[in-house]
Formats: C-alpha cells, sequence, structure tokens
C-alpha cells in the first residue's frame, strides 16, 4: 500500500495536506514556500483529493490572511489547512487562538524557522513554533521525511478524532529541504486513517442559516473563565487518541510511532531529550556509544501539547541518572527553555505522584543547540554526554559555539565521525546560479529512482540571490539514510568553480583515495600549476584521484551560457559509476526534458548538446611524481582593511564563521557599512572593457550596473601622471570641463558580468557597428590590471564641481560621476531593482535614513557576511534598517517621525542658547532651506561652527543641543521594498502612511512576484503570467497601485522604467524627494522570474512602456498650484502589440505551451486593458 518515492519534507507533508484538505490557503515564506507551491501546482493540473475533489487553493496577501481564510473557511465546515514558518506563524498567532478556543479541527504545517531577533535568519530552530505553546494548538514533530509524511497524516486524523486543531512542524532547510527516499502513503491507507464520521461531524458544525448559531460572542466576567476550562476534557483526552492514530498508522504501513520514544541502553545511566531533526543525529551517535560501552540513550518527543506526562515517564529507563534537555530555541530571562521547564514539571509531578520509574530524581539540565540551522553533528552530541557522566553537569550549557562570554559551550572533539554506511558521500561545491543544486537532486532522482539504492541530499545556500556558494551533500547507498548532518567523509568532491580553491576549505572532507572533480579553465597538462599549495598538499596528502573539465567552455559551446549543470552531471556519473554511463546519460536526459521541457524544445535541444559534448571534455590528470608546486593561498581581505573586515568578516568570508567567538559578533544586531569592496568574489566570467575613443560619455553604462562595478570620474590631466599602465581616459566631453580628463573603470573582481551596460550602450563604430565603446571580455587575463586600474581610480578625488554640486544632478550625464553609496550587492547579475537603489544612493545618500523592506532588496541589501551599503570621504552614507515585512511603511513613518521631532527640538534648543552663539549662523539654520547639494553642505559648515562653541559652554541644553543639532540638516527618508510588500502584505500600512501627509519617499522594486521566495505571485503580477502560486496562469489583471495612490491628490507618484527612458526615471527620483508631502514611485524591475534572459532585461523593460503594458508618467500636486494637469503621461499611445512584449518573457510563453487558449484568451484581455488604461490616463492628463 505503499510506494517508493524521492522527495523532500515540503512535498511529503504538502502531499498528505492537499489529500486531506477541500480548502488551502497559502502564502509565501521561506523555508515553507515550496508546500503552498506543490499545492498550487496539483490544483492547476487538475489533481484531486481524497474525495474526488479539487482543493480550492487561494492565495492571501500575508499570513494573517492566510490563518483568516483558514479559520472562515473552517467555520463554513471544509477541510482546511495552511503552511507558514517564522515572522509568519507569528502573524496567525491571533487566529490560532479562535480556532483552538472553537474546537475546529485544522492543521498547520510549519517548516520551523528561527525568528527575526536583531538580524533575519531564514534558517531552522523552533523559536517559531516555541511562540505558540499557549495557543491551544496540539504540536507534533516529524524528525525526517519519511516521517514528515507519517505524522502529517497522524496530525489530520487526530485533529478530527479530538476537535483540536494541530500545528505539524519539522526543521526547516534541514528536513524541509533534505531530498530523502521514503514510503509515499497511498490514498487508501489516508482514507483508513480519515475517519469518516468525524468528517461528517466537522461539516455538521457549519455556520449554515438553515439551523443557525452564533460563534465570537463578546463575554463577561461572569462565564469567561468557566468558557477557558471546558475544553479540558477534550485536550485530556487527546494523547490517547493521537497514539491510537499512530497504531493505525503503524498498522497499515508497518511504521510504528509513540508519542515518546526511548533508543539506547537499556540500563541508561545519561539521557538526552529532544524533539526535530537532531533526533537522529543523536540515535546515531547513541548507536556508537553504546557499542563501545556508555550506558547512554535518547528519547523522543513527538506530541509535544499536550504534554502527556504518564507516557512520557514510562518512556525513560528506570536507571537514567542525569538528563539533558536539548532545546533549539533561545528565551532569554527564563529559568529554562520550554522542552527543558516541561521534564523538570513532569518528573516532579511523577515523583509526587508516585509513578515514575526511578527512585531518586535524576539529575536534570537543559543546554541549547543548532540554532538558526547551527550544524549539530554526532561530535557535539558525544561532547553533550561526555558533559552529563560528570558529577555536576552544567546547567544552560551551548553546544557548537564558543562562548567566551557568558561561557556557556562545551567543548567537543570535532574529528570524531560518524557516517552512516553509503556507497557514496559526495560533496559539490557550485555558484547559486550554476544549475548544480539543481542537477544534484535530479541525480537523487535518478539514483533513487533507477536502482535500488536509497538517496539523500542536502543543499547548503547562503542568502545572496545569485552568485552565491551552495554545497551539496549527497549520500547513496543500500539502506534507508537517516543522517541529517553534513557529509563528514566523501569519497567524491566536485568542485564547480575554480576560484572556490582560494577561498574555501573545499576538500577538507575528502577521504583517502577518494575523487576529485575540478571544473577548470586549464587543461589536465597546466592544472597541477595554477592550483593552490594546500589544494596540491590535500590532494597528495590524501591520495586523491583528479579529474578536470572546462564545462563553461563546453555549456558555451552549446548555447547555455553559464548554465553549467548538465555538464558536471554527465562528468560526475561518467566518473563515480553510480550507474552504467549510457543508462546514467540517458536518464540525465530525461530529467533534461521533465526539468526544461516547458521552457520550450531549443533549451532542452542545448542541454542534450552539452550532455554528449561533456565526456570528451574530461580528463583525468595523472599525479605520479607531482611535487608541491604551487602558490600560498592569498589573503582574503588586504592588510588595509578595517580591523573587524580582518578579524571577523575575513572568517566568513573563508566558511569559518562558525569558529567565531560570542565575543566577536555585535550584540544588539548594528553591523558596519561599505564592506562589499572587500570581498572580491570574481564571480564573472567575462567583464566589460572600455575603449575610450569610441564613448560618448553618456552615462547609460553607469546608471545601469546592478552593482555599482562600472564607474566614471573627471579628473585634471596631472592626477593621471601616475597611472598604471593601461589606464584609459579621454577628453571629457562637458562644456563646462573641456581641458578635464574623463576615466571609466570596472572593477573586475566585483563585476557579476551581467553584460546590462553593453546593452545599454549607445555607441558604435561606424565602420564596424558590431563594436561598441564597450565589449565583454575574459575577466582572468585582466584581473591583475584591472585591480590597479580600479585602486588607482578610487583614490582619485572626485572633481570640485562634483564634489560641491556645481554639476546639475538632473542628467543622467552628470549622475555617473557621483560616487554611489551602495555597492557590489549580492543581488542576481543583472537585478532591475538595484539600479534604481543605486541612483537614490548617488542622490541623497549622504542624508538619507532608509527603511527597507523584507524582500529581495533587504537579503541584498543586508545580508551578511558583508554589506553593499557604504559611505563617501567623509564618513557619511545611507543609515539602513529593516523592521520586517508586513509593516516597512510604518517603520519609515516612525523614522520620519522621530527626525522631525529631533529637528524641532534642536531649533528650539537653537534658540535658546543664540546669546552664546553667532546670531547669523543661527538666523541661516533656523530659516527653511532647500536640500540642494549646496545648501546641505553650506549647512553643515555652519553647523561645525555651532558644534565649536558649544562644546566649550557647560550648560546642560549645550549638550541636549549637540545631541540632536545634525538633525538640522534634512534628513531623506527612503521607504523602500518589493511589491510583495507594497500591493500585498504591506498594503495596508502603506495606504496609511501616504494618506498623513509626512515628508517620506516610497520607493517600490516592483518585479510583479515574490521575487525573494522564488517568484510567486503578488497582486502586482500581470494577467496570464504564469507565477508560482499561478501555475496555471493569474487569472486577474494588475493591481493599479499608482491610480490607487492618485486618487488621495496629495501624493507625488511616478512610475518609471530605467530601461525606457533614464531621464524620466532621473526625473521623478528628485522630483519625488524634492516634494514636502508623501511620494511613491514604483520602478519597473526585471527578474530572473520573468523567465528572461538577463541581459536583455532593459529591452524588456522599453518594449513594455512601448507596448502600453508599462506606463510612464509623474503626478505631481505642485503643479496644480501653477494652473497645470497634476498628471504627466511620459509614454505615447501604445503602437507595439502587447504580445511583442509578452513573446520575449518565459513567463507568458510557459502558459501558451501548456494551454493555448486560455493563453489567448489572456493576450486578448490583457492588450484590451492596455488601451482602456491609455484612455484612462490620458483622460486624466488633461484635468487641471
Amino acid at each position: 500500500m505503499t510506494a517508493k518515492a524521492i522527495m523532500d519534507a515540503n512535498e511529503a507533508a504538502s502531499y498528505v495536506a492537499y489529500k486531506a484538505s477541500e480548502v488551502i490557503a497559502i502564502y509565501p515564506i521561506t523555508p515553507s514556500s515550496p508546500m503552498g507551491e506543490f499545492a498550487d501546482q496539483w490544483a492547476a493540473e487538475k489533481k484531486v483529493n481524497l474525495w474526488g475533489a479539487i482543493p480550492k487553493v487561494q492565495e492571501m496577501q500575508s499570513e494573517g490572511g492566510a490563518a483568516g481564510t483558514v479559520h472562515g473557511s473552517l467555520q463554513a465546515g471544509a477541510l482546511t489547512t495552511t503552511f507558514t514558518a517564522s515572522q509568519g506563524l507569528l502573524l496567525m498567532i491571533p487566529n490560532m487562538y479562535k480556532i483552538a478556543g472553537e474546537l475546529t479541527s485544522t492543521v498547520f504545517h510549519i517548516a520551523a524557522r528561527s525568528l527575526a531577533i536583531n538580524g533575519l535568519s531564514i534558517f531552522g530552530d523552533h523559536s517559531d513554533v516555541m511562540a505558540c505553546r499557549s495557543t491551544g494548538f496540539a504540536m507534533l514533530f516529524s524528525n525526517s521525511v519519511q516521517e514528515s509524511m507519517d505524522m502529517a497524516a497522524v496530525a489530520h486524523a487526530a485533529t478530527l478524532a479530538t476537535r483540536v486543531p494541530f500545528l505539524h512542524a519539522f526543521d526547516g532547510f534541514r528536513t524541509s529541504h533534505e531530498v530523502n527516499t521514503i514510503e509515499r502513503l497511498a490514498d487508501e491507507v489516508l482514507r483508513e486513517m480519515l475517519d469518516a464520521e468525524a468528517i461528517r461531524a466537522h461539516r455538521a458544525r457549519a455556520l449554515n442559516p438553515d439551523h443557525p448559531v452564533l460563534r465570537g460572542t463578546a463575554q463577561n466576567p461572569d462565564v469567561y473563565f468557566q468558557g477557558r476550562e471546558a475544553s479540558n476534557p477534550y485536550y485530556a483526552a487527546t494523547p490517547a487518541l493521537v497514539q491510537r492514530c499512530m497504531d493505525r498508522l503503524g498498522e497499515l504501513t508497518g511504521r510504528r510511532y509513540s508519542l515518546f520514544e526511548y533508543h539506547g541502553h537499556p540500563q541508561a545511566e545519561q539521557v538526552t531529550i529532544l524533539m526535530g531533526s537532531g533526533v537522529s543525529t543523536v540515535r546515531a551517535t547513541v548507536d556508537k556509544l553504546v557499542a563501545k560501552g556508555r550506558k547512554v540513550g535518547v528519547l523522543t518527543v513527538r506530541l509535544y501539547r499536550p504534554f502527556e506526562t504518564t507516557a512520557f515517564l514510562k518512556a525513560l529507563p528506570a536507571t537514567v541518572r542525569t538528563i539533558g534537555v536539548l532545546d533549539r530555541t533561545k528565551e532569554p530571562g527564563s529559568a529554562g527553555e520550554p522542552l527543558l521547564q516541561d521534564v523538570q514539571t513532569a518528573v516532579m509531578q511523577g515523583m509526587e505522584d508516585g509513578n515514575a520509574p526511578f527512585a531518586k530524581v535524576p539529575r536534570i539540565v537543559g543546554g541549547r543547540y543548532g540554532l538558526s540551522s547551527k550544524e549539530f553533528t554526532p561530535a557535539m552530541v558525544r561532547g553533550i554526554y561526555d558533559e552529563l557522566a560528570k558529577d555536576k553537569p552544567r546547567r544552560g550549557f551551548t553546544i557548537g559555539i564558543q562562548d567566551d562570554v557568558s561561557h556557556t559551550s562545551l567543548s567537543y572533539d570535532p574529528t570524531w565521525i560518524v557516517e552512516p554506511e553509503c556507497s557514496v558521500r559526495a560533496v559539490f561545491w557550485g555558484l547559486g546560479s550554476d544549475g548544480t543544486v539543481s542537477a544534484n537532486k535530479n541525480s537523487i532522482k535518478l539514483i533513487g529512482e533507477e536502482t535500488d539504492n536509497f538517496a539523500q541530499g542536502y543543499f547548503v545556500y547562503d542568502s545572496k540571490k545569485s552568485g552565491a556558494r551552495t554545497v551539496s551533500h549527497l549520500r547513496f547507498g543500500p539502506r534507508p539514510i537517516d543522517a541529517p548532518f553534513l557529509v563528514q567523509s566523501a569519497n567524491f568532491i566536485g568542485v564547480h568553480q575554480f576560484e572556490f580553491l582560494n577561498r574555501y576549505p573545499v576538500l577538507d572532507v575528502a577521504e583517502e583515495g577518494g575523487v576529485f572533480l575540478l571544473n577548470s579553465p586549464f587543461g589536465p597538462d597546466q592544472i597541477w600549476d595554477e592550483l593552490p599549495r594546500p589544494i596540491q598538499e590535500k590532494i597528495l596528502a590524501k591520495r586523491l584521484r583528479l579529474y578536470v573539465i572546462d564545462a563553461y567552455q563546453v555549456a558555451h559551446n552549446a548555447g547555455m551560457s553559464n548554465r553549467i549543470n548538465t555538464v558536471m552531471q554527465t562528468a560526475f556519473f561518467a566518473i563515480s559509476g553510480v550507474l552504467p554511463r549510457e543508462e546514467a546519460i540517458a536518464g540525465i536526459k530525461a530529467a533534461v526534458k521533465k526539468t526544461y521541457g516547458r521552457r520550450g524544445e531549443a533549451v532542452v535541444k542545448k542541454n542534450y548538446e552539452a550532455i554528449d559534448q561533456t565526456l570528451a571534455h574530461l580528463h583525468e590528470v595523472p599525479l605520479q611524481g607531482r611535487q608541491v608546486t604551487g602558490q600560498p593561498l592569498p589573503s582574503l581581505v588586504p592588510d588595509e582593511a578595517p580591523e573587524f573586515v580582518r578579524k571577523v568578516t575575513s572568517m566568513m568570508f573563508a566558511e569559518r564563521g562558525d569558529d567565531l567567538p560570542v565575543s566577536a559578533i555585535p550584540v544588539d544586531g548594528t553591523w558596519p557599512t561599505g564592506t562589499t569592496k572587500w570581498e572580491k568574489r570574481n564571480v564573472a566570467a567575462e567583464v566589460p572593457v572600455w575603449d575610450s575613443s569610441l564613448c560618448i560619455q553618456c552615462g547609460k553604462c553607469v546608471m545601469v550596473c546592478p552593482h555599482a562595478a562600472i564607474r566614471s570620474k573627471i579628473v585634471s590631466p596631472e592626477l593621471l601622471a601616475k597611472a598604471p599602465e593601461g589606464f584609459s581616459s579621454a577628453d571629457a566631453k562637458w562644456r563646462e570641463l573641456k581641458d578635464q580628463k574623463f576615466t571609466l573603470q570596472v572593477a573586475v573582481e566585483d563585476c557579476t558580468g551581467c553584460g546590462l551596460c553593453v546593452q545599454v550602450c549607445p555607441s558604435k563604430d561606424k565602420a564596424d557597428p558590431s563594436r561598441k565603446a564597450l565589449t565583454m571580455a575574459p575577466q582572468r587575463p585582466l584581473r591583475e590590471s584591472g585591480r590597479l586600474n580600479w585602486d588607482f581610480f578610487l583614490n582619485l578625488p572626485d572633481h570640485p564641481m562634483v564634489a560641491d554640486g556645481g554639476l546639475k544632478r538632473n542628467q543622467v550625464k552628470n549622475v555617473q560621476l557621483l560616487q554611489p553609496l551602495f555597492e557590489f550587492s549580492g543581488a542576481c547579475a543583472g537585478c532591475g531593482e538595484t539600479p534604481y537603489v543605486k541612483m537614490v544612493s548617488q542622490l541623497f545618500g549622504d542624508r538619507a535614513v532608509i527603511a527597507n523592506a523584507t524582500g529581495c532588496s533587504s537579503i541584498y541589501g543586508g545580508n551578511l557576511p558583508t554589506t553593499p551599503w557604504t559611505v563617501d570621504s567623509t564618513g557619511r552614507g545611507p543609515a539602513w534598517s529593516n523592521s520586517l515585512f508586513e509593516d516597512n511603511a510604518e517603520f519609515g513613518l516612525g523614522m520620519r517621525a522621530a527626525l522631525d521631532h529631533q529637528a524641532r527640538y534642536a531649533r528650539q534648543l537653537l534658540g535658546e542658547l543664540s546669546a552664546h552663539l553667532e546670531p547669523e549662523v543661527v538666523r541661516e539654520l533656523l530659516e527653511e532651506q532647500s536640500t540642494e547639494p549646496e545648501v546641505i553642505e553650506r549647512r553643515r559648515t555652519l553647523l561645525g561652527k555651532v558644534r565649536e562653541k558649544l562644546v566649550r559652554l557647560e550648560d546642560q541644553r549645550a549638550a541636549e543641543l549637540l545631541s540632536v543639532m545634525e538633525s538640522l540638516v534634512p534628513r531623506s527618508v527612503w521607504i523602500m521594498g518589493g511589491d510583495g510588500w507594497a500591493y500585498d502584505i504591506g498594503y495596508g500600512g502603506l495606504d496609511h502612511v501616504l494618506a498623513q501627509g509626512q515628508n517620506v519617499n516610497v520607493l517600490v522594486l516592483d518585479t510583479e512576484v515574490y521575487s525573494n521566495t522564488g517568484g510567486q505571485a503578488s497582486k502586482a503580477t500581470p494577467l496570464g503570467a504564469v507565477a508560482r502560486f499561478a501555475a496555471a496562469g493569474k487569472p486577474l489583471p494588475k493591481k493599479d497601485l499608482g491610480l490607487i495612490a492618485m486618487s488621495y491628490g496629495n501624493i507625488y507618484v511616478a512610475q518609471i522604467a530605467l530601461g525606457a527612458s533614464d531621464s524620466q526615471a532621473l526625473k521623478a527620483i528628485l522630483e519625488a524627494e524634492s516634494y514636502d508631502g508623501p511620494s511613491l514611485v514604483i520602478a519597473y524591475s526585471h527578474c530572473v522570474a520573468h523567465g528572461i534572459d538577463m541581459s536583455k532585461g532593459l529591452a524588456q523593460q522599453k518594449l513594455a512602456v512601448d507596448s502600453g503594458q508599462w506606463p510612464l508618467y509623474r503626478f505631481d500636486p505642485r503643479r496644480r498650484l501653477e494652473g497645470k494637469p497634476a498628471l504627466q503621461l511620459d509614454y505615447s499611445e501604445p503602437k507595439v502589440p502587447l504580445e511583442d512584449y509578452l513573446k520575449g518573457e518565459g513567463r507568458f510563453q510557459i502558459l501558451a505551451r501548456m494551454d493555448p487558449e486560455r493563453a489567448k484568451y489572456y493576450v486578448e484581455e490583457a492588450q484590451r486593458n492596455v488601451q482602456e488604461r491609455w484612455q484612462r490616463y490620458n483622460h486624466l492628463a488633461q484635468q487641471v
């Protein structure tokens, strides 16, 4: 009744939830988003639930909205579920109290994740679910992928049997994203699990006007207390009913579970207690320790709420002397973490009641582990048992960190290894955009489904958007693999990026005699001398076999750009022999067809071509007689880097962040800015090269560069006298700067090679139009000269006319000369968002305060180890902070309120102290003045004079004024975020903030999807676009946020697209900031989620405008005072058919291939919308 399948826990839980539900409310949040995506995809494919119906999958505007939908659906009698994590779960808590209070059956599936504290983390621990302990939801934990399916079934069955709602949790990423071989529950098993009578009883309790009832009353002190106690019998009965459901599952599948499960020595003296994926790690360690004679054991907690004391005590061995309770959360200020307190209470109650299995109370201590997916290894577990064996084990200990502040950490031997018996243990180092993870997932499915082997895969990411390091950990073997920790001894290492050899410890876990596959630009005859010394030493010491392949050349030959995944996957199978070579290649091609088929036959054929070319380019490197000849590893940061960067950031660069002690980490989450410039990722295969003889110095390339990696300056000729050889310059083409030199330089080590600068460059050689002022060239040969040129360029001073504002900032040509205070971010190559962010930093960065909504912009803007917001030569720069996803507008308004108050207070104090200061200085500072750069500099000069006098005044008011006087320089408050925030989860707050009339500037980076969580549909998603959560195409048109804002009449509103008109975008941003009131700028931001070649993103922006899909306009209320229409249209009546734009993006073409009739209808409807919108806007533009 079960079938073998390869999947992760998200899919496993979603599979059961979909089968057992009629309504599914969803909203994206990492790492739970895939559960909703699976449900949406299955509904689009018209897959049915257990009763032959297609569940209604409803995306909402927030997790709070999803919980409200669940509540309403339950009240109407439907079987309903949802999925979430972290802050999303917190937003559901108010509804959870209501649902539990009404004894309504439902299951919330949670990929448990850290909460945002002084920093956000997308990774896993139990902080979120532990915040729900008092809601009244039962809490059931799964420890593995298989259990995530099984416990999902138990939860759905138990909630119907008990009427108590269930929270089913498993560890985010470690379990949610682990791919493993499991047994899928058949429909007949699930039907047996779910009591038909209980389902009918659930429906019978629905709100129904044929027999009406009332729920949700407002109660008084006379009855509220009694009502809270009335549900006690239901909770008392729940544990036994859950056990009954577990027993029934065991009868149907052979897999048996208990509320609490003991594993270990029957006379154990030291026992640990925990829940979640860490259980499997502890069990593996216990088995090894018991085999060596240690009396240790582990107790698994499955049902955490209600906590059944009798069953808990019965599961413990009577011989236990010391209990170590392991919590994967932290509750500052508490007497102990949640599970510890429950265990202590249960043991004491058992002793008092006389039903404990032991005569003497065991010592109970608690510890914390694994916060934010911190690795939890068998070596750490052994360290815990060694501590528990002491006469007085430490209370409140931590494991896996070095706590040199509170001294809570336990020591352990990291070389002690436990590995499951597997024929292949492989580790692959890849780049976030090269397809390595996708290829490895396909490999797991191929091996798991085509052989008798079991498979496991886990993928380690950081939070960079693309171009980040990914490490894939794969295990294959003849028995089930339950090892939720990273591969510690690998017999195959694949390094898919040559640059990683200089940065990361790629061979640390290689076992002796293993295989090392390297993607290298150097062939088998050259490669040895190009390897760094430590890599050579490890290869020889561990007697590794070395293979090389130039995967980028193979991919390029096949027309696949930088997608090397199928090349490296084919090489892996060819070397490892996991499958016969021809069978492996056939399987890879089948996986390619399945994975990329909907992108078109051309994409599939390119992958096939790459696969067929791979073996001819794969070479084993003979190592006999080789000597260590390589160079030592270069320092990751130069000596001139700040101390924090040298001591802390550099460790994180080198994948050694786990070794940093507690004392090295900022206590309140305040990190230094301007650190991306030290990272030098060298991720670009090609970078732009400037031909000064062709350049017209227009500034477009600088304007569109997503990473601020191409910049220009105007300098005096004498400053170039000591320029490095090859440093290019040309006569400046400014009327007022005719005798000066213009230079444009590329940060070759920071460039991502997206090519947008080349695409936008208008300068062509008349004799050879294919030759532009910018052309792409291989990066490696340019690296050394590029480094010298860049360093020289940075040390050149800004021209006085640029520094003092003499060159007006309303021209693209002039803006290119301004220093960007946002540089080298972790955004995708070719990102459509960051050029707008960078422009704001250039124009206003020295006085900007930024509230950034959670999303792509907060991740590439504030993701460790480095931060892209930086400072100018005076040390000034944007002050940036992130609160939450849902409250960013309010967060920014709070900043504005505080700054305005400080400025008022400063003016008050300045007036009170005027007798001690120069009258003219005070008068000028108290006057309302413009925010032109030269005026700002004048105010700063005056404030410097005031400061000199204040420090000598013995007056408390002087000290007060010193603390707030900087607010007398006008602050530019920017509220930034994506469309998921502005159109959906944060819209209510945004609308309220815009309606307050305060001087805030809102920049919406509109990618028309939730880009940060993987591309789910938002209300900004256009009609007919296929996105996650809109697998069948979005059936409704895009929300017109700008038009809604215009209806207030007093808000500056603009819609811009850099690729269509950079001058209009610049003008809008300048006007928005100058408007003394609320402003809203909506910026078209092309995105990888659109299914485009990102180097063509600007062309797509222009097509969007020319077709009328994206109107350009500026609505300025100040124009009404001049008797002019407030609305100015910056685009013409659409003349390009909308289909010309749509056919360039995969998100629209996918639907055309899947459902041509529906796609045709959407195109026709969207074209009508375009014309209607033009007519509406054109009419409004005539109104004074």
